[in-house]
């Protein structure tokens, strides 16, 4: 085993200045996640444009399946980089590149086993999320190939979880960024260009993922990386997995139960409106993945903060980054706030096909999914401003390696409250059910995260 390299980077997590350290942090992660949300943003805008409504829908029907088992590399990035964070901070350079090691050999025998499965049960997943009539065949196309390309997805996620870990928000931001140009640039070409319809967005989406992990590989096989792997590290280790399993439960469990909201989203508004309502819902979860990026990149800078100062024993200056992470946060969800409010009907604008000729049917979907998008859009954002005490709170406890009270946390918002709310409310109040259940389910789930976090503040770090 190596000798621990020096390491500035990773020291200034404990001795800068919090609120100079979490913008240093933070604003290459919300670029980053910027990037990559404009990148599924403007893919939407190209494929709803080039190929057409049913199209973006049929996009939202392969997301959970696909974003789930990508996740299992962010869950596994997550888990694992919350230990190498603490190692960090105690000065445990062998427990941090044996915890590494175990992230890359888990993350591929989990992820090349769900495509595999994936891809065998496709014609009963597929119309399971919504892919109903003439919704089934593009999303079959699409999900087919991008498939293909999640074990990349999984390992970069996972990989850019510890590049940041290392203190290196830099080199993470440009690992979310490379995917995201690729991906808008094959798609131009492949969609545009040689007409390829859902084949070329599914193509583009892939080739991002592989372009990502040729970037992250360069990473840690050059200096930059102060993780050096000798081959020992690969060799499963049960207390690291367990500890990587339990608190990289926590972003699992979040994904599963995210796509457990799509499926029961896409089933109920299909029910609802057919194809137009799940477009119109399209539209909304592309709004809710692109809007909070200011949020979840305070969120993604305070997590390596938060852990290395716990792991050091330094819990004043954990205190700190809570309340100004917490604070940052707010006033960025606020200002999102404030532009949905004001331009739903603009933003929803954007998505819809503006091809010469259309049929009768895309010009009455269209016009179905501008009327309903922006008074849906109003209702899911309603709740924005207060939601960064959720999502910080929630984070603190995986950042600390609380895996229990983070698992709780984090699905109190949709698995707790958001779920039994869509199952109920939309029998009483229709589509307007569905679209309240949203600020509904923030706000609980804000009080809970808020009460649970001030108590835990006090007992633990003496605030």
């Amino acid at each position: 085993m190596r000798k621990k390299p020096s390491s500035v980077s990773a020291d200034q997590l404990g001795s800068e200045p919090i609120g100079r350290l979490l913008v240093r942090q933070a604003v290459p992660a919300s670029i980053g996640i910027l990037v990559m949300s404009l990148n599924i943003l403007v893919d939407s805008i190209f494929v709803g444009n080039w190929i057409g409504s049913i199209a973006i829908a049929a996009i939202n029907v392969v997301l959970p399946v696909s974003f789930f088992i990508g996740a299992l590399g962010m869950a596994i990035g997550i888990g694992g980089s919350s230990i190498i964070s603490r190692a960090l901070g105690a000065d445990n350079y062998p427990r941090a590149i044996k915890t590494f090691g175990n992230q890359i050999t888990l993350t591929l025998v989990i992820t090349i086993s769900m495509v595999a499965l994936g891809l065998y049960y496709i014609d009963s997943l597929i119309p399971a999320f919504g892919g109903k009539g003439a919704i089934f065949s593009p999303a079959k196309i699409y999900y087919t190939i991008v498939l293909y390309g999640i074990p990349f997805l999984a390992l970069c996620m996972m990989g850019n979880t510890v590049i940041r870990a290392e203190g290196k928000p830099k080199f993470a931001m440009v690992a979310m960024i490379i995917p995201s140009v690729s991906n808008l640039l094959m798609d131009y070409i492949f969609i545009y260009v040689f007409d390829w319809g859902m084949q070329g967005a599914a193509w583009a989406t892939t080739i991002g993922y592989v372009c990502c992990f040729a970037y992250i590989l360069y990473f840690f096989l050059s200096s930059n990386s102060e993780l050096r792997l000798s081959p020992n590290c690969f060799r499963l280790d049960p207390k690291i997995l367990k500890e990587i399993g339990s608190l990289g439960f926590v972003t699992l469990s979040r994904q599963a139960t995210t796509s457990v909201v799509y499926l029961l989203m896409n089933n109920i508004l299909f029910g609802l409106g057919g194809e137009a309502m799940v477009a119109v819902y399209a539209i909304i979860g592309r709004m809710l993945m692109f809007a909070l990026f200011p949020v979840f990149g305070v969120t993604q800078g305070f997590l390596p903060i938060a852990g290395f100062n716990y792991g050091a024993k330094k819990y004043q200056r954990v205190r700190k980054v809570i309340y100004t992470a917490i604070f940052y946060a707010s006033i960025l969800a606020t200002f999102v706030f404030i532009g949905l409010f004001i331009f739903p009907a603009e933003i929803a604008g954007l998505f819809l096909s503006s091809k010469a000729h259309m049929s009768e049917v895309e010009l009455a979907t269209n016009a179905f999914v501008l009327e309903h998008t922006p008074t849906a859009m109003r209702w899911v954002f309603a709740a924005t401003p207060i939601i960064a005490l959720q999502l910080i709170g929630a984070a603190y406890f995986q950042a600390i390696g609380k895996a229990i009270p983070a698992l709780l946390l984090t699905l109190s918002r949709q698995g707790f409250f958001f779920i039994p709310l869509i199952l109920i409310l939309p029998r009483y109040f229709d589509e307007l059910g569905v679209w309240i259940s949203f600020p509904i389910a923030d706000v609980l789930a804000t009080v809970v995260t808020g009460i649970y976090l001030r108590r835990e503040v006090r007992r633990s770090l003496g605030g």
